[in-house]
């Protein structure tokens, strides 16, 4: 399977984010290395994988929509302030 690597500037154009607020609230928080990036090389710079992207941007609403068969269950969790649920 080809991958297509972007920089930030360039994934920062398709999803309209800034791409200061993709290194410093989406890398790591959503965007995973390994998964939605990597450093060539071991170096500094990241090339993010669009098709990994592309597949994930929407599972985080998708999770929250009524009737979603990915939302869990009412009363079945504590709500946190980052939209996530404590369990037990």
């Amino acid at each position: 399977m080809n991958q297509t690597y972007l920089t930030t500037d360039q994934l920062a154009e398709i999803i309209h984010y800034d791409s200061r607020t993709i290194r410093t609230r989406l890398k790591d928080a959503v965007l995973l290395e390994g998964v939605h990036y990597i450093r060539p090389f071991g170096g500094r710079k990241l090339l993010f994988i669009r098709e990994a992207i592309e597949r994930d941007i929407g599972k985080f609403s998708a999770s929250k929509a009524p009737g979603s068969r990915m939302a869990p269950a009412a009363g079945m969790g504590i709500p946190m302030a980052n939209g996530g649920l404590a369990h037990g």
